[in-house]
Protein backbone atom coordinates (compact mmCIF):
# COMPACT_ATOMS: atom_id res chain seq x y z
CA UNK A 1 0.00 0.00 0.00
CA UNK A 2 0.95 3.63 -0.40
CA UNK A 3 0.71 6.48 2.09
CA UNK A 4 -2.42 8.00 0.57
CA UNK A 5 -4.14 4.60 0.65
CA UNK A 6 -3.29 4.21 4.32
CA UNK A 7 -4.96 7.58 4.95
CA UNK A 8 -8.03 6.41 3.03
CA UNK A 9 -8.15 3.23 5.11
CA UNK A 10 -7.80 5.18 8.35
CA UNK A 11 -10.49 7.75 7.47
CA UNK A 12 -13.01 5.82 5.43
CA UNK A 13 -12.18 2.13 5.79
CA UNK A 14 -14.14 -0.53 7.67
CA UNK A 15 -13.31 -2.97 10.46
CA UNK A 16 -16.01 -5.41 11.64
CA UNK A 17 -18.50 -3.38 9.56
CA UNK A 18 -17.70 -0.26 11.56
CA UNK A 19 -15.86 2.83 10.28
CA UNK A 20 -12.20 2.76 11.24
CA UNK A 21 -12.00 6.52 11.88
CA UNK A 22 -8.37 6.14 12.87
CA UNK A 23 -5.24 8.21 13.30
CA UNK A 24 -2.07 7.30 11.40
CA UNK A 25 1.35 7.19 13.03
CA UNK A 26 4.37 6.55 10.83
CA UNK A 27 7.83 5.08 11.28
CA UNK A 28 10.48 4.70 8.59
CA UNK A 29 9.32 1.10 7.87
CA UNK A 30 5.62 0.94 8.81
CA UNK A 31 2.32 2.71 9.41
CA UNK A 32 0.19 2.25 12.54
CA UNK A 33 -3.52 3.11 12.53
CA UNK A 34 -4.92 3.86 15.99
CA UNK A 35 -8.66 3.20 16.04
CA UNK A 36 -10.87 2.79 19.11
CA UNK A 37 -9.58 -0.13 21.16
CA UNK A 38 -7.36 -1.39 18.34
CA UNK A 39 -4.08 -0.60 16.64
CA UNK A 40 -3.30 -1.92 13.15
CA UNK A 41 0.30 -2.06 11.93
CA UNK A 42 0.96 -2.24 8.18
CA UNK A 43 4.45 -2.64 6.75
CA UNK A 44 5.71 -0.30 4.04
CA UNK A 45 6.56 -2.01 0.71
CA UNK A 46 10.29 -1.41 1.15
CA UNK A 47 13.45 -3.25 0.25
CA UNK A 48 16.44 -2.05 2.25
CA UNK A 49 19.85 -3.59 2.99
CA UNK A 50 18.51 -4.93 6.31
CA UNK A 51 14.91 -5.87 5.42
CA UNK A 52 12.66 -6.88 2.54
CA UNK A 53 8.94 -6.02 2.65
CA UNK A 54 8.76 -5.56 -1.11
CA UNK A 55 6.10 -8.19 -1.87
CA UNK A 56 2.70 -9.03 -0.45
CA UNK A 57 3.92 -12.54 0.39
CA UNK A 58 6.87 -11.20 2.39
CA UNK A 59 4.75 -8.66 4.26
CA UNK A 60 2.32 -11.41 5.31
CA UNK A 61 5.22 -13.62 6.40
CA UNK A 62 6.79 -10.91 8.53
CA UNK A 63 3.42 -9.93 10.02
CA UNK A 64 3.11 -13.51 11.25
CA UNK A 65 6.70 -13.43 12.53
CA UNK A 66 5.90 -10.23 14.41
CA UNK A 67 2.87 -11.83 16.04
CA UNK A 68 4.79 -14.92 17.18
CA UNK A 69 7.94 -13.17 18.39
CA UNK A 70 6.18 -10.43 20.34
CA UNK A 71 3.84 -12.93 21.97
CA UNK A 72 6.87 -14.18 23.93
CA UNK A 73 6.57 -11.19 26.25
CA UNK A 74 3.36 -9.30 25.39
CA UNK A 75 -0.35 -10.12 25.32
CA UNK A 76 -1.40 -7.10 23.23
CA UNK A 77 -0.78 -8.89 19.91
CA UNK A 78 -4.02 -10.45 18.66
CA UNK A 79 -3.99 -11.48 15.01
CA UNK A 80 -2.74 -10.98 11.46
CA UNK A 81 -5.61 -9.81 9.24
CA UNK A 82 -5.92 -8.98 5.53
CA UNK A 83 -6.49 -5.50 4.14
CA UNK A 84 -8.98 -5.81 1.28
CA UNK A 85 -10.27 -3.44 -1.38
CA UNK A 86 -13.89 -3.72 -2.49
CA UNK A 87 -15.57 -1.21 -4.80
CA UNK A 88 -13.03 1.47 -3.98
CA UNK A 89 -13.27 1.06 -0.20
CA UNK A 90 -10.69 -0.56 2.07
CA UNK A 91 -11.64 -3.09 4.73
CA UNK A 92 -9.63 -4.62 7.59
CA UNK A 93 -10.29 -8.28 8.34
CA UNK A 94 -12.32 -10.91 6.54
CA UNK A 95 -14.60 -9.25 4.02
CA UNK A 96 -15.19 -9.39 0.30
CA UNK A 97 -12.62 -7.89 -2.02
CA UNK A 98 -9.06 -8.20 -3.25
CA UNK A 99 -6.35 -8.65 -0.62
CA UNK A 100 -3.94 -5.74 -1.04
CA UNK A 101 -1.96 -6.04 2.19
CA UNK A 102 -1.82 -7.44 5.72
CA UNK A 103 -1.98 -5.84 9.15
CA UNK A 104 -0.96 -6.90 12.64
CA UNK A 105 -3.92 -6.29 14.95
CA UNK A 106 -3.07 -5.22 18.50
CA UNK A 107 -4.82 -3.93 21.59
CA UNK A 108 -4.52 -0.16 21.70
CA UNK A 109 -2.81 1.17 24.80
CA UNK A 110 -2.70 4.70 26.22
CA UNK A 111 -0.17 6.83 24.33
CA UNK A 112 0.43 8.87 27.48
CA UNK A 113 1.80 5.75 29.17
CA UNK A 114 4.39 5.06 26.49
CA UNK A 115 7.71 5.49 28.23
CA UNK A 116 9.14 8.13 25.88
CA UNK A 117 6.06 10.27 26.48
CA UNK A 118 6.29 9.69 30.23
CA UNK A 119 9.92 10.86 30.12
CA UNK A 120 8.94 13.98 28.17
CA UNK A 121 6.10 14.91 30.50
CA UNK A 122 7.80 14.17 33.79
CA UNK A 123 9.82 11.72 35.81
CA UNK A 124 8.32 8.20 35.94
CA UNK A 125 7.73 6.48 39.26
CA UNK A 126 10.85 4.73 40.52
CA UNK A 127 8.90 1.59 41.31
CA UNK A 128 7.72 1.33 37.70
CA UNK A 129 11.34 1.43 36.51
CA UNK A 130 12.23 -1.30 39.00
CA UNK A 131 9.38 -3.45 37.70
CA UNK A 132 10.48 -2.78 34.12
CA UNK A 133 14.02 -3.91 34.94
CA UNK A 134 12.74 -7.04 36.69
CA UNK A 135 10.36 -8.00 33.87
CA UNK A 136 13.06 -7.41 31.25
CA UNK A 137 15.46 -9.60 33.23
CA UNK A 138 12.85 -12.36 33.49
CA UNK A 139 12.24 -12.28 29.72
CA UNK A 140 15.98 -12.44 29.07
CA UNK A 141 16.43 -15.29 31.54
CA UNK A 142 13.89 -17.35 29.57
CA UNK A 143 15.16 -16.30 26.14
CA UNK A 144 16.83 -18.81 23.84
CA UNK A 145 20.63 -18.86 24.04
CA UNK A 146 22.34 -18.31 20.67
CA UNK A 147 25.78 -19.81 19.98
CA UNK A 148 26.72 -18.18 16.66
CA UNK A 149 30.30 -16.87 16.94
CA UNK A 150 31.34 -13.26 17.22
CA UNK A 151 31.73 -11.82 13.73
CA UNK A 152 34.07 -8.85 13.87
CA UNK A 153 33.41 -7.87 10.25
CA UNK A 154 29.67 -7.75 10.85
CA UNK A 155 30.21 -5.80 14.08
CA UNK A 156 32.37 -3.27 12.26
CA UNK A 157 29.87 -2.94 9.42
CA UNK A 158 27.00 -2.37 11.87
CA UNK A 159 28.79 0.65 13.34
CA UNK A 160 30.52 1.85 10.19
CA UNK A 161 27.54 1.99 7.84
CA UNK A 162 26.87 5.42 9.31
CA UNK A 163 29.47 6.46 6.71
CA UNK A 164 26.77 6.00 4.07
CA UNK A 165 25.23 9.18 5.46
CA UNK A 166 28.49 11.14 5.34
CA UNK A 167 27.61 13.29 2.34
CA UNK A 168 24.06 13.95 3.52
CA UNK A 169 25.23 14.94 7.01
CA UNK A 170 28.03 17.12 5.62
CA UNK A 171 25.58 18.93 3.34
CA UNK A 172 22.78 19.26 5.91
CA UNK A 173 24.82 19.79 9.09
CA UNK A 174 28.33 20.83 8.13
CA UNK A 175 31.82 19.39 7.78
CA UNK A 176 32.37 19.22 11.54
CA UNK A 177 29.69 16.57 12.00
CA UNK A 178 30.98 14.60 9.02
CA UNK A 179 34.49 14.56 10.57
CA UNK A 180 32.97 13.38 13.84
CA UNK A 181 31.62 10.33 12.01
CA UNK A 182 35.08 9.50 10.64
CA UNK A 183 36.60 9.70 14.14
CA UNK A 184 33.85 7.47 15.53
CA UNK A 185 34.46 4.81 12.89
CA UNK A 186 38.15 4.66 13.74
CA UNK A 187 37.39 4.50 17.46
CA UNK A 188 34.94 1.63 16.91
CA UNK A 189 37.37 -0.35 14.75
CA UNK A 190 40.07 -0.03 17.42
CA UNK A 191 37.69 -1.01 20.22
CA UNK A 192 36.41 -4.11 18.45
CA UNK A 193 39.92 -5.29 17.67
CA UNK A 194 40.95 -4.86 21.31
CA UNK A 195 37.90 -6.56 22.83
CA UNK A 196 37.01 -9.23 20.24
CA UNK A 197 38.23 -12.04 22.49
CA UNK A 198 36.04 -10.96 25.41
CA UNK A 199 33.03 -10.50 23.12
CA UNK A 200 33.45 -14.13 22.03
CA UNK A 201 33.86 -15.24 25.65
CA UNK A 202 30.53 -13.61 26.46
CA UNK A 203 28.87 -15.64 23.71
CA UNK A 204 30.47 -18.81 25.09
CA UNK A 205 29.07 -17.90 28.52
CA UNK A 206 25.50 -17.68 27.18
CA UNK A 207 25.07 -13.91 27.08
CA UNK A 208 24.00 -13.90 23.44
CA UNK A 209 20.25 -14.57 23.27
CA UNK A 210 17.19 -14.19 21.07
CA UNK A 211 15.65 -11.13 22.72
CA UNK A 212 13.83 -7.95 21.65
CA UNK A 213 16.44 -6.15 19.56
CA UNK A 214 14.88 -2.69 19.69
CA UNK A 215 14.30 -2.05 23.39
CA UNK A 216 14.00 1.71 23.68
CA UNK A 217 11.49 3.96 25.45
CA UNK A 218 9.20 4.22 22.42
CA UNK A 219 8.62 0.45 22.55
CA UNK A 220 7.55 0.24 26.19
CA UNK A 221 4.29 1.11 27.92
CA UNK A 222 4.80 1.90 31.59
CA UNK A 223 1.70 0.35 33.16
CA UNK A 224 1.84 -1.28 36.61
CA UNK A 225 2.83 -4.35 34.65
CA UNK A 226 5.21 -2.97 31.99
CA UNK A 227 4.40 -3.84 28.38
CA UNK A 228 7.20 -4.42 25.87
CA UNK A 229 6.23 -4.45 22.19
CA UNK A 230 7.49 -4.12 18.61
CA UNK A 231 10.55 -6.35 18.69
CA UNK A 232 12.60 -6.82 15.53
CA UNK A 233 11.04 -9.49 13.33
CA UNK A 234 12.58 -8.65 9.96
CA UNK A 235 16.19 -9.69 10.65
CA UNK A 236 17.21 -12.35 13.19
CA UNK A 237 20.75 -10.96 13.42
CA UNK A 238 19.44 -7.70 14.92
CA UNK A 239 17.46 -9.60 17.55
CA UNK A 240 19.98 -12.30 18.50
CA UNK A 241 22.42 -10.17 20.43
CA UNK A 242 24.44 -9.78 23.63
CA UNK A 243 22.20 -8.93 26.58
CA UNK A 244 24.36 -5.88 27.26
CA UNK A 245 23.59 -4.59 23.79
CA UNK A 246 19.88 -5.07 24.43
CA UNK A 247 19.74 -3.09 27.70
CA UNK A 248 22.29 -0.53 26.47
CA UNK A 249 19.59 0.87 24.19
CA UNK A 250 17.22 1.69 27.03
CA UNK A 251 19.99 3.00 29.28
CA UNK A 252 21.26 5.23 26.47
CA UNK A 253 17.68 6.37 25.96
CA UNK A 254 17.30 7.34 29.62
CA UNK A 255 20.53 9.32 29.36
CA UNK A 256 19.35 11.03 26.17
CA UNK A 257 16.34 12.26 28.17
CA UNK A 258 18.78 13.62 30.77
CA UNK A 259 17.81 10.90 33.25
CA UNK A 260 21.14 9.21 34.08
CA UNK A 261 19.86 8.16 37.52
CA UNK A 262 17.06 6.18 35.90
CA UNK A 263 19.61 4.54 33.61
CA UNK A 264 21.71 3.58 36.62
CA UNK A 265 18.67 2.32 38.56
CA UNK A 266 17.38 0.24 35.66
CA UNK A 267 20.75 -1.38 35.04
CA UNK A 268 21.45 -2.00 38.73
CA UNK A 269 18.12 -3.81 39.21
CA UNK A 270 18.44 -5.64 35.89
CA UNK A 271 21.99 -6.83 36.62
CA UNK A 272 20.91 -8.02 40.07
CA UNK A 273 18.22 -10.20 38.48
CA UNK A 274 20.10 -11.17 35.31
CA UNK A 275 23.79 -10.79 36.01
CA UNK A 276 25.56 -9.81 32.78
CA UNK A 277 28.64 -7.96 34.08
CA UNK A 278 31.31 -10.48 35.05
CA UNK A 279 34.58 -8.59 34.70
CA UNK A 280 35.71 -4.98 34.45
CA UNK A 281 36.07 -5.26 30.67
CA UNK A 282 32.31 -5.85 30.40
CA UNK A 283 31.69 -2.30 31.66
CA UNK A 284 33.71 -0.92 28.76
CA UNK A 285 31.78 -3.16 26.36
CA UNK A 286 28.50 -1.84 27.82
CA UNK A 287 29.69 1.74 27.17
CA UNK A 288 30.61 0.77 23.59
CA UNK A 289 27.14 -0.70 23.07
CA UNK A 290 25.56 2.55 24.27
CA UNK A 291 27.64 4.42 21.70
CA UNK A 292 26.54 1.93 19.03
CA UNK A 293 22.89 2.44 20.01
CA UNK A 294 23.31 6.22 19.71
CA UNK A 295 24.88 5.58 16.30
CA UNK A 296 21.82 3.57 15.22
CA UNK A 297 19.42 6.28 16.41
CA UNK A 298 21.40 8.93 14.55
CA UNK A 299 21.13 6.85 11.36
CA UNK A 300 17.38 6.30 11.79
CA UNK A 301 16.69 10.00 12.26
CA UNK A 302 18.96 10.90 9.34
CA UNK A 303 16.98 8.50 7.12
CA UNK A 304 13.74 10.08 8.27
CA UNK A 305 15.12 13.55 7.53
CA UNK A 306 16.05 12.41 4.02
CA UNK A 307 12.49 11.12 3.46
CA UNK A 308 10.76 14.34 4.53
CA UNK A 309 9.72 16.96 1.99
CA UNK A 310 8.53 19.33 4.69
CA UNK A 311 11.56 21.39 5.74
CA UNK A 312 10.33 21.85 9.32
CA UNK A 313 9.92 18.11 9.82
CA UNK A 314 13.33 17.47 8.30
CA UNK A 315 14.85 20.07 10.61
CA UNK A 316 13.36 18.33 13.67
CA UNK A 317 14.91 15.04 12.65
CA UNK A 318 18.27 16.70 12.03
CA UNK A 319 18.13 18.09 15.57
CA UNK A 320 17.79 14.49 16.75
CA UNK A 321 20.77 13.47 14.62
CA UNK A 322 22.86 16.17 16.31
CA UNK A 323 21.73 15.00 19.73
CA UNK A 324 22.74 11.40 19.12
CA UNK A 325 26.04 12.32 17.51
CA UNK A 326 26.78 14.29 20.68
CA UNK A 327 26.01 11.23 22.77
CA UNK A 328 28.37 9.19 20.63
CA UNK A 329 31.10 11.71 21.32
CA UNK A 330 30.42 11.48 25.07
CA UNK A 331 30.62 7.68 25.08
CA UNK A 332 33.84 7.84 23.08
CA UNK A 333 35.29 10.14 25.73
CA UNK A 334 36.39 12.90 23.35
Amino acid sequence: MKAYQIEQLARHGLFCRQSVQGKVEETHISWVILSGKNAFKIKKPLKLPFLDFSTLHLRKYFCNRELVLNSRFSDIYQDVIPVQLNNGRFCLGKCQGKVVDYAVQMKRLMTAKRLDNVLRSGKPKIERIRLLAESTALFHHRAEIVHSPFNIKRARDTFNDIRLLHHFIQKAMGAGYAKRIARAVQWSDDFLSTHARRLQQRIDSGFKRDVHGDLHSGNIFLYRKPVLFDCIEFNDVYRQIDLLYEVAFLCMDFESFNQPRLADLFFKVYNKNMRCIEVEEDKRIFNYFKCLRANVRAKVHAMRAMQRRDSNEARDYLDEVRRYLLHMKEYMGN
